[in-house]
C-alpha cells in the first residue's frame, strides 16, 4: 500500500512515531513537506517542495504521483485536512473534498453547517471586536467561551467568566490568531474560511473524546475516552481516563450527535476525532476534525476499545471500507495526561529510567528539547510531552499517572 503524506510547513518531528505506525501496518509511506528540514524521512522516500503555496505542493505532488502512483493521501494535523483533501483531488484519490474539509477545519463554517444540520452545539457568534464580543457575552450570558476560527490544539481557547475578562482576554485572542503556530502551517493559496474569533455559549458538563469513522453514512464510535481535567479558564492541560464512565443509553445520544454533526459538515467516507461536551444532560458537538485525535488517543484506542484510528487513516485513504465496529471496551483501564512545564527556555529534561521504562507506561512522548521555548497561556499554548499509564482500574492508572509526572524535571532559563 503506497501512500503519500503532506504537511504545508513541518511540524517538526511531531507526526514522526505515526509515519512510522503507519510504516509498521504494511504502508510504503512518502512524505512531501512544503517547507520543512532535509533529514526529516528516508531520503528515497521523502520530498520537499521548497514552497508552501499550495500550488507548488499539488506540481510536486503530481509529479512524483507520476512516478509512484499513490493509492492515498493522509494527514495527521489539523493544519494539513485542507491541504491533503485539495491534493487528493487533483491526484484523483479519494477524497472528502474540498468543501468539507473547510468546513470541517473552520469553527465557523463548523458551526454553521451543525446549525443547518440540526445537530447540537453551542450557541455562538462570530465577532470582529472588543464591543461585538462584550455584546456577545451579555446575550449568551457569562461564563463564555472565546475561540480562534482555525485554531487547534487548544491555542488561545479561553474560559471567560466577566466583562473584565473580555476585556483582558480579547486582546491577547485577536493579537494572537496571526501568529498561531496552526494557522501558520496552513498551505497558502487556500481558502481557509473566515479567520477570526467566535463567542460560543458555555456548556456545563463533562466532555468526551471520541475517535470515529463514517463510512457511506454509518458512523461508528470506535473509542470513547473521558476528559477528567480540572479546568481553569484555559483548556491545556488534559488528562484522559478510558474506558468511558458514559452510560448505555448516553453513548446513544452521543452517536446521534456525532452522526447528525458528520452528515452537517458534508462527510460520507471520513476518519474522525469528535469532542463533546453535556450540557443539562444531552450532548452538544465542540467539533468534529477529520484526523485521528492527538498526543496518545490512537494508543488509548487501541488498548481500551481494540480500534486503530491509524490503519482507519490508511484504508480510508484508499478509498476502502476500514475495520471498525460499534464502541465496544476491551477492559483495559488506563490514564493519560499532556506533561506540562513552566514557561521560559528548557535547559534540561529529566526522566527516571524506572518511569521510562515501566511496564506500566504505554505512551511517553517527550515533544520539547533543550533549547525550546515554551510560552503559556496567554502567550501560547506549548506542552512538554505526553504520558500515558494502565492499571487494574481507573484509580490505580490515574494514580500511577500522577506520581510518574511528578518524578519528571525540566529545568528551564528565563
Amino acid at each position: 500500500m503506497r501512500l503519500l503524506a503532506v504537511e504545508a510547513r513541518q511540524n517538526a518531528t511531531y507526526y514522526l512515531s505515526r509515519y512510522r505506525q503507519v510504516e509498521e501496518y504494511g504502508g510504503e509511506l512518502f512524505v512531501l513537506n512544503g517547507q520543512g528540514t532535509e533529514d526529516f524521512w528516508p531520503a528515497e522516500r521523502y520530498r520537499l517542495a521548497g514552497s508552501q503555496r499550495i500550488e507548488d505542493i499539488i506540481a510536486a505532488a503530481k509529479e512524483w504521483h507520476a512516478e509512484h502512483a499513490f493509492e492515498g493521501v493522509i494527514t495527521f494535523s489539523e493544519s494539513g485536512v485542507l491541504t491533503v483533501a485539495a491534493v487528493a483531488e487533483a491526484l484523483g484519490l479519494p477524497s472528502v473534498g474540498v468543501e468539507a474539509a473547510r468546513t470541517s477545519r473552520n469553527k465557523l463554517l463548523m458551526r454553521r453547517a451543525h446549525e443547518r444540520g440540526g445537530a447540537p452545539h453551542a450557541a455562538y457568534r462570530f465577532v470582529t471586536s472588543l464591543d461585538e464580543a462584550l455584546a456577545a457575552g451579555e446575550d449568551f450570558g457569562y461564563p463564555v467561551i472565546l475561540k480562534p476560527t482555525l485554531g487547534a490544539a487548544s491555542n488561545l481557547v479561553f474560559k471567560v467568566d466577566d466583562p473584565a475578562a473580555m476585556r483582558e482576554r480579547y486582546p491577547d485572542a485577536a493579537t494572537g490568531i496571526g501568529d498561531m503556530s496552526w494557522f501558520r502551517m496552513e498551505a497558502e493559496g487556500l481558502d481557509l474560511g473566515p479567520q477570526g474569533l467566535l463567542v460560543e455559549s458555555y456548556l456545563d458538563g463533562r466532555e468526551y473524546l471520541i475517535e470515529a469513522v463514517v463510512w457511506d453514512d454509518e458512523v461508528f464510535l470506535g473509542s470513547v475516552v473521558d476528559r477528567v481535567t480540572v479546568e481553569g479558564d484555559t483548556f491545556d492541560d488534559d488528562v484522559h481516563q478510558a474506558p468511558t464512565s458514559l452510560s448505555a443509553e448516553d453513548l446513544v445520544k452521543v452517536h446521534r450527535a456525532v452522526r447528525a454533526g458528520a452528515l452537517a459538515q458534508g462527510l460520507h467516507r471520513s476518519v474522525m476525532h469528535a469532542e463533546v461536551r453535556f450540557h443539562q444532560g444531552e450532548p452538544h458537538l465542540l467539533e468534529i476534525a477529520i484526523r485521528p485525535g492527538g498526543g496518545g488517543l490512537d494508543l488509548i484506542a487501541r488498548l481500551t476499545a481494540d480500534h486503530c484510528p491509524i490503519r482507519a487513516v490508511m484504508e480510508v485513504a484508499r478509498g476502502r471500507r476500514p475495520e471498525v465496529r460499534h464502541y465496544q471496551p476491551t477492559g483495559v483501564h488506563v490514564a493519560a495526561m499532556c506533561l506540562i512545564c513552566q514557561a521560559g527556555r528548557i535547559v534540561g529534561i529529566d526522566v527516571p529510567d524506572e518511569i521510562s521504562e515501566s511496564e506500566k507506561v504505554f505512551f511517553l512522548k517527550i515533544t520539547a528539547a533543550p533549547g525550546d521555548v515554551i510560552r503559556r497561556p496567554p502567550e501560547g499554548n506549548n506542552i512538554l510531552g505526553f504520558l500515558g499509564t494502565t492499571g487494574d482500574s481507573a484509580e490505580e492508572a490515574f494514580r500511577t499517572m500522577n506520581d510518574f509526572a511528578a518524578r519528571i524535571t525540566v529545568r528551564t532559563a528565563d
